[in-house]
């Protein structure tokens, strides 16, 4: 008959293992996630600079930092930011001058408006986008949210539910 002490060590023995082998798998991920952020980067800086390049003279175009933080070897010539900027709505005016965040908010409600699914709550976002619906994640989407309103972008027509408003694409491109 085994000894309670020893069922005890193996059964430790069994969860340190297995705290091991997720942290093996953490440790993957994250390396993964690291360079999935970095392709990412890239592309946003070729999108911005394409946009610059086609700017009209004259014409200011917004350029923002990532939500996730700046660019990885971005030079002192990119002012760090606060916060991301939105502008306010006009005709004409594409998502694509919005953070990747903000545009994926739109694309979001642009899905919804498409297939006539009405609004959605920002617990049923961050759901929708992989997060965990915890209240500091729930409440980052709502601020963000709440600008956009502010902003004309989307409206809020019942509290806490949160559609495209009048007029706005919802694309990233425009399209």
């Amino acid at each position: 008959m085994p000894s309670v002490v020893g069922l005890l060590e193996q059964h430790e023995l069994a969860a340190r293992r297995r705290v091991e082998g997720l942290r093996e798998e953490a440790d993957r991920i994250q390396a993964e996630l690291a360079a999935a952020e970095e392709d990412w980067q890239e592309w946003v800086i070729a999108r911005r600079r394409v946009g610059t390049v086609l700017a009209p003279d004259g014409e200011s175009t917004v350029v923002e930092e990532a939500v996730s933080g700046p660019v990885a070897g971005s030079t002192s010539r990119q002012a760090p930011r606060a916060r991301s900027q939105v502008p306010v709505w006009r005709e004409g005016l594409a998502g694509s001058v919005l953070s990747v965040d903000y545009q994926r908010i739109l694309t979001a409600l642009a899905d919804r408006d498409r297939l006539h699914q009405g609004p959605l709550t920002c617990q049923e976002l961050a759901v929708l986008f992989g997060l965990d619906a915890v209240p500091a994640r729930v409440e980052a989407l709502r601020s963000k949210a709440k600008r956009l309103v502010a902003r004309g972008w989307l409206a809020e027509r019942q509290p806490g539910r949160f559609t495209l408003a009048q007029g706005v694409a919802g694309r990233g491109d425009g399209s």
